[in-house]
């Protein structure tokens, strides 16, 4: 069991050959010589500073036969924090032996002073503790920052008010706006990965579509245009136009290709057939006289048939 330390019982021979065999003994690595017949604590420095690492050694010179325990770092060291460790090989010395350990600490307790009391643990048997407490010691606390007022009745320093604020710049803020545009950039570029292809399919109808109004406009006129004049000139622009309304509708190189090839790239479409034939007799066989009624059907039937290319192409 654990209990405190009893009143040692020693007779004036026996104190005196303990001093003689404590005196005899050589002293510690660290501690410096053990003179008493208890254990022994001090402190590596007398002064310490807030946070600074700081030793305190423990030392017991005992009885060889005898068992004894020392703290470990459940022990209660106060104010100070545990950090660590080491023990010295035991030293036998006339028949008595040393043990000693090193406690690393650290404070951050503002007290003026701080102590520090670890004890020992001497084991008698299977029932018996012996708990031996050495002397207190004490390390004084070095303040680093200044003190602004020396009492409690002194209040701290009155604040000016004759300083005048000066206006600042504003400066631009480079890592926000980089961090900004950084994250626009990632969302529009996952939003293009998601979306992108649903966009381009859209601009591409709203092109065509814009296209094709232009083109129905474009052909309309020419159509009007033919009306009033009844030119072969105005026939030739006519199916020029409508040649490259398709060629881009269909995104291929229809422009050179001559009635026949046109009329079998288009399977041998009936519209096609007539009317490319008809505006041929226009504008190669000067045969505009004899039949313009034809040629209003052929711009007719040409008309009809880009509008089918233009639904079907659109809806696909």
């Amino acid at each position: 069991m654990w209990q405190l330390l009893k009143p040692l019982r020693l007779s004036r021979r026996a104190w005196l050959a303990g001093w003689l065999l404590a005196l005899s003994v050589g002293g510690p690595v660290l501690a410096g010589p053990n003179t008493g017949t208890g254990p022994t604590g001090r402190f590596s420095r007398a002064v310490v500073e807030v946070g600074q690492p700081l030793d305190y050694v423990l030392s017991y010179a005992h009885d060889p036969a005898e068992e004894v325990v020392f703290p470990d770092s459940l022990a209660p060291f106060g104010t100070f924090e545990y950090a660590g460790r080491h023990w010295l090989p035991t030293r036998t010395t006339s028949g008595r032996s040393l043990d000693q350990a090193v406690y690393h600490l650290r404070t951050f307790s503002l007290a003026p002073v701080q102590s520090l009391q670890l004890p020992v643990l001497l084991l008698r048997g299977t029932a018996d503790t012996l708990r031996l407490l050495p002397a207190v010691a004490q390390v004084r606390l070095h303040r680093l920052a200044p003190t602004l007022y020396t009492t409690d009745a002194a209040g701290p320093p009155t604040l000016r008010t004759t300083y005048q604020v000066l206006p600042l710049a504003p400066a631009f803020n480079y890592p926000f706006w980089l961090a900004g545009l950084a994250g626009g950039l990632a969302l529009a570029g996952g939003a293009w990965a998601l979306y992108g292809r649903r966009w381009r399919q859209r601009y591409g109808r709203y092109k065509r579509r814009k296209n094709h109004l232009y083109f129905l406009a474009q052909f309309a006129r020419n159509a009007e245009r033919f009306t009033l004049s009844r030119s072969a000139a105005v026939v030739e622009r006519t199916v020029v136009l409508w040649k490259n309304y398709l060629s881009s509708l269909e995104d291929t190189n229809l422009n050179s290709l001559t009635t026949k090839e046109l009329t079998e790239y288009f399977h041998n479409d009936e519209d096609v057939r007539r009317a490319l034939r008809a505006t041929d007799r226009v504008v190669y066989g000067n045969l505009l006289s004899e039949d313009a009624q034809e040629v209003d059907a052929a711009f007719q039937r040409l008309r009809d048939f880009a509008e089918r290319q233009y639904e079907r192409i659109f809806t696909a």
